[in-house]
């Protein structure tokens, strides 16, 4: 088993600091919910704990299983078991979704030599062409095509803990139903177990994607913890009575 911990982090952009002390604690096999309002720091979270250059740390911890990540290079958070479905994903002309994950499994010291027969299995499960394994990577497909794309690399690379960033956004109902039952696979059925942190600000994930946890977050600090009924409360009042007013630089 596994633990991805985040302690007092404390980070943000150009001087201005976004996320003031979040505390979060994920083990292999949970599903742990981050929802809250616009602007509440949920995406800068994740290219935090990911590494994504332009971030600034002013303070705190993420470790899995104890090691440090913050101040290593996003290859070797990768390599250390973290992956990161983004918002909206990238378009990379000129290398192909093979090639990529070609090469991340060679980095990781994983044989490669079935990665096309394993990619258009995984492709048939998650509704996609088969010839997608020869096709740059997210060039000319379609927002819920892109994120199907992660959820397949996700599958390929079979991650310590995954953080989803709106997974559910661009995808239609059949389409969410299919990456939520992947994920849930590599959940119960990897070894050690997935563990995700699932980013969104709809309940409708949640449907498919049972938390063992929700967090708010709101101006930047998880300001209230629950179960999967805080989600079913959050849908019902809205993030009115935990909005906190950013604060303009870090000190």
């Amino acid at each position: 088993m596994s633990v991805l911990r985040i302690e007092g982090l404390r980070a943000g952009i150009a001087g201005r600091e976004l996320l003031k002390g979040v505390d979060l604690e994920l083990q292999s096999g949970e599903i742990h919910a981050v929802m809250g309002p616009n602007g509440s720091g949920k995406s800068t979270l994740a290219h935090v704990v990911m590494g994504r250059p332009g971030y600034e740390v002013f303070g705190g911890s993420v470790t899995i299983d104890g090691a440090e990540l913050l101040g290593r290079p996003v290859d070797e958070r990768a390599r250390a078991g973290l992956f990161l479905a983004l918002q909206y994903p990238i378009e990379v002309p000129g290398v192909s979704v093979a090639e990529a994950l070609r090469e991340a499994l060679a980095a990781a010291g994983r044989p490669a030599g079935q990665i096309l027969e394993e990619m258009v299995a995984e492709a048939a499960g998650l509704g996609m062409a088969p010839e997608l394994a020869g096709r740059a990577m997210n060039v000319d497909l379609s927002g819920g095509e892109k994120k199907r794309n992660e959820t397949l690399q996700l599958a390929v690379l079979r991650p310590r803990f995954a953080i989803l960033d709106e997974l559910d956004s661009g995808l239609d109902v059949d389409a969410l139903r299919q990456v939520a039952r992947r994920v849930e696979r590599a959940r119960r059925e990897q070894e050690p177990p997935l563990g995700v942190l699932a980013i969104t600000h709809y309940r409708r994930l949640l449907h498919e994607l049972t938390p063992d946890a929700v967090h708010v977050l709101s101006g930047g600090r998880i300001v209230r913890s629950g179960g999967p009924e805080l989600a079913t409360e959050l849908e019902q009042t809205g993030y009115a009575g935990y909005r906190v007013e950013p604060e303009a630089t870090a000190p």
